[in-house]
């Protein structure tokens, strides 16, 4: 769910993640280190016990930098490629503008995927 305040917590953003067609939470790296995948590709990643709860998202290099420059709670990938990751600290961003970058990362990797799996996810 969703808090009270309209942020995203973390039961929220598993769902969310999780929402997505053939999504799928996986744990390669640590017990505590959510890693959303679609198709085995990453598309979001977090610690979903942390405090503050942060997520990492794949995004468009140039939107990426847009989005650091006017969002300070936006930072590069921390252990990821910088160029093409960022990483939110979640609670200071509603839970619409969050759900955004996520499902633009979710796009992202989709796009990237075979046109006959596009087309199942229904996402061409």
């Amino acid at each position: 769910m969703s808090a009270a305040d309209g942020r995203l917590d973390a039961e929220g953003l598993r769902a969310f993640c999780l929402s997505f067609g053939a999504a799928v939470e996986e744990f390669p790296f640590h017990p505590e280190t959510s890693v959303f995948k679609v198709e085995g590709k990453v598309f979001a990643l977090s610690d979903l016990g942390a405090d503050p709860l942060k997520i990492s998202f794949k995004c468009d290099p140039d939107e990426a930098v847009r989005l650091r420059a006017a969002h300070p709670e936006i930072v590069p990938g921390r252990h990821l490629n910088k160029r093409h990751w960022n990483t939110v600290t979640v609670p200071p961003l509603p839970a619409r503008q969050l759900r955004e970058m996520i499902e633009d990362s979710y796009d992202l990797v989709v796009a990237g995927l075979p046109r006959a799996v596009r087309l199942r996810l229904d996402r061409p």
